[in-house]
């Protein structure tokens, strides 16, 4: 059970965490003293390593709480609703990511490898709103998963 609980709080640090240095530390930076042809491919070179994590954990977080829940609670009839709620959030969160890698991030590589600056300036902000939906509810699943009784 330990081992189910320790990758599942290190697959959601580290998603989380990784949302948030980007958004809230390494974004303001880049748009301040990097061009857009130069802050764009940085995105590109940030998402292009970050996001090969976030799959890895896209499927370590599902696989590791339903071992929890199945193997320590029996099922979901035994857990509590903070536990269903976050099983919620959480998916909807892998949907979003999910969209944001085949739809804006396809769309950024492309606009950016044919020097579409304009274009893929286009989709890193919307790849931007999309990570601040997934870091809010990120957010929302860490305060509910350090607040309630599972």
């Amino acid at each position: 059970m330990s081992i189910a609980f320790s990758l599942h709080l290190l697959a959601a640090l580290i998603w989380v965490g990784g949302m948030f240095f980007a958004y809230v530390a390494l974004r303001p930076v880049a748009a301040q003293q990097l061009e857009p042809p130069v802050r764009l491919k940085l995105w590109q070179g940030v998402f292009n390593v970050f996001f090969k994590w976030v799959w890895l954990i896209v499927f370590m977080l599902p696989v590791s709480g339903y071992w929890m829940i199945f193997l320590e609670h029996q099922g979901m009839a035994n857990v509590g609703s903070s536990v269903h709620l976050m099983q919620l959030i959480g998916w909807l969160m892998i949907g979003i990511f999910i969209f944001l890698y085949f739809s804006p991030y396809q769309a950024l590589k492309k606009n950016l490898t044919n020097e579409l600056i304009p274009a893929a300036a286009n989709n890193l902000n919307r790849i931007r709103q999309l990570i601040a939906a997934n870091l809010s509810l990120g957010i929302i699943i860490v305060l509910i998963a350090s607040t309630s009784r599972y």
